[in-house]
């Protein structure tokens, strides 16, 4: 925050600071002091800069309120207080239906909470408004909101708002925007400490992605494609206010560090909302084994039965996981061993409790030779399960608290517009492309990544992940041969999921969701990448018959790379099917 107020000018300054474990870790909180539940982070923010924010007339957007957005609002009047401030503070509520949650068929989750949109950000901004406060409010609500106050759009601006809604998502995960996570990084100058994205949003709800001068990073048509396809599934882009479709979105560079996001198409949108639930799910421990040299495999099934043996009784689950990180001949015993991780849940804590921690540390002077472990096992820990649930526009009672405590009730939309993303829905306009196209027949093994970027992450327990390529000839490529059986066969851990592919052909990009690889979710996951975010660098590393001539021009774009193709030993002519060897 400091960064970014001493940086350069700003209207309006948003921050992030929800995610779907983020709720759980305020429902946890929230169960051990009714007074929390929101976003300590924020207080000790603005400790330092509300002063600044006040006396350069920034205003300040967030949902740190998280489950207390009230109380957050309380903090800071009392924050601004101790400072000697005079400051404007407002929140918006309405989005915890935890009292109502069985009533409407959400179960008895710990904490249950709709995704709201902008209008109640609006109007408490409306009203003179220097600080806001939400709840659980989409991610892209923080950015929408000051538009709608700015340039007076109704909720029949479908297309202004679509485009604030993207705008928002791009800035919404901050330096991400910038160079950070990104697939070609080693190209973005200065990425030690990238600066944070700024959109500049016009009337028409358009919008520059940019950063302030002097900070690391870049902002490149790249970087903000990378953005664009993160924690994305089809098409259509689903937010309260308006439904962004994001294949109409079109990317131009507008100078050094600015790139303009235009085109973007509204549709009215949809008639739910979804609510984020977080339950505990039950209690949970793990410990992983080193197993060092030789028989690598007769190790981990000796230990593996040895303890299944003295698990009793045995915990509901256990899941193990081998990672063959050994070389032979290794020069270090670090990278002679290999790692075997077990996982234990049950709904008793003492089941995954001593009784398995004991059980694997007695093991040592009995089981393969050059037993260890990394780190003792202690006592279980509780995990939450997430799971989406869906509600009505009109069920939450979306209410902005202005500055004076007045309560203003947000309406739903009266117009909405049901609509699928599922390719697999008649009639539902979806490009796709299940099948591979013409194969070019001199191709050479090298790692997808030579031509491609990708960008992963989580929803719930589903995965997605965006690959994206950079010119028509290679787009023309992708779309051909990346193929939900190509997927498959790249990432044998999705075989036997479902999977759904999507086109965005103005990114020139795929996205697959990956149905259920996270099982419930990030809290409770036992996968060694429990939020996917290296999925698509996994898929990039894969090898693949890409036609010699891309490789080439590729190159050629690039005065620092070198021919890859010459010295690929599996470069001879090669026929393929399109699928990858």
């Amino acid at each position: 925050m400091r960064e970014m107020l001493d940086g350069g000018e700003l209207d309006v300054l948003t921050g992030d600071y929800l995610a779907e474990l983020t709720m759980l870790i305020l429902g946890r909180d929230r169960l051990k002091d009714p007074t929390r539940g929101y976003a300590k982070t924020y207080l000790r923010q603005l400790e330092d800069c509300l002063g600044t924010a006040v006396e350069r007339g920034v205003t300040l957007v967030s949902n740190a309120g998280g489950l207390a957005p009230a109380r957050l609002a309380d903090e800071i009047r009392a924050l601004a207080d101790r400072l000697g401030i005079t400051v404007a503070v407002a929140h918006v509520e309405g989005d915890d239906l935890l009292d109502r949650a069985d009533a409407l068929g959400l179960g008895s989750p710990l904490t249950a909470n709709a995704y709201l949109g902008a209008f109640g950000v609006a109007r408490c901004l409306d009203a003179g408004a220097q600080v806001v406060v939400t709840g659980r409010v989409t991610d892209a609500s923080v950015v929408v909101g000051p538009a709608v106050a700015r340039f007076g759009w109704t909720r029949d601006d479908v297309d202004a708002l679509a485009g604030a809604v993207v705008a928002g998502h791009v800035i919404e995960c901050g330096t991400q925007a910038t160079g950070g996570n990104y697939s070609f990084f080693t190209e973005v100058p200065d990425l030690r400490r990238p600066g944070f994205p700024i959109a500049e949003i016009d009337a028409d709800g358009s919008s520059v992605i940019t950063k302030q001068p002097g900070t690391g990073g870049a902002v490149t048509i790249g970087t903000v494609t990378a953005q664009l396809m993160y924690e994305v599934t089809g098409p259509r882009y689903l937010g309260p206010d308006a439904t962004a479709r994001l294949d109409t979105v079109a990317l131009s560079d507008d100078g050094p560090d600015r790139v303009r996001i235009a085109g973007v198409r509204g549709e009215a949108p949809p008639p739910t909302l979804k609510v984020s639930r977080n339950t505990v799910g039950g209690f949970r421990n793990e410990t992983t084994f080193v197993l060092t040299g030789l028989d690598v495999d007769a190790k981990a099934a000796l230990v593996r039965a040895q303890l299944t043996d003295a698990l009793v009784p045995p915990p509901a689950q256990v899941e193990w996981t081998l990672a063959r990180t050994d070389h032979s001949d290794a020069d270090t015993e670090e990278a002679a061993s290999a790692l075997l991780r077990v996982v234990v849940r049950d709904p008793d804590p003492a089941v995954v409790g001593r009784l398995f921690s004991g059980a694997a540390i007695e093991l040592a002077l009995a089981s393969y030779p050059g037993f260890a472990v990394t780190a003792p096992p202690g006592n279980g820990s509780p995990y939450g399960v997430f799971e989406a649930g869906y509600v009505e526009q009109s069920v939450p009672e979306h209410t902005a608290v202005l500055p004076d405590g007045t309560r203003v009730a947000i309406p739903a939309p009266t117009v909405t517009t049901p609509v699928s993303d599922d390719p697999d829905v008649p009639g539902d306009a979806v490009a796709r492309s299940d099948t591979a196209g013409p194969s070019d027949t001199d191709t050479v093994m090298l790692p997808l990544g030579t031509l491609a970027a990708a960008r992963s992450g989580d929803k719930g327990g589903d995965a997605n992940v965006g690959v994206w390529v950079r010119t028509d000839a290679e787009w023309e490529w992708l779309r051909g041969w990346l193929t939900v059986d190509a997927i498959r066969q790249l990432l044998p851990e999705t075989a036997a999921l479902t999977l759904h592919r999507y086109e965005f052909p103005n990114l020139r990009a795929i996205n697959v969701v990956v149905h259920g690889l996270l099982g419930a979710g990030v809290a409770s996951g036992a996968r060694f990448d429990p939020q996917a975010k290296g999925l698509g660098e996994w898929l990039r590393s894969r090898h693949v018959p890409i036609p010699r001539h891309l490789v080439r021009e590729s190159a050629a774009q690039d005065p620092t790379a070198q021919d890859t193709t010459a010295q690929d030993t599996t470069a001879q002519d090669t026929t393929t099917s399109g699928a990858p060897a």
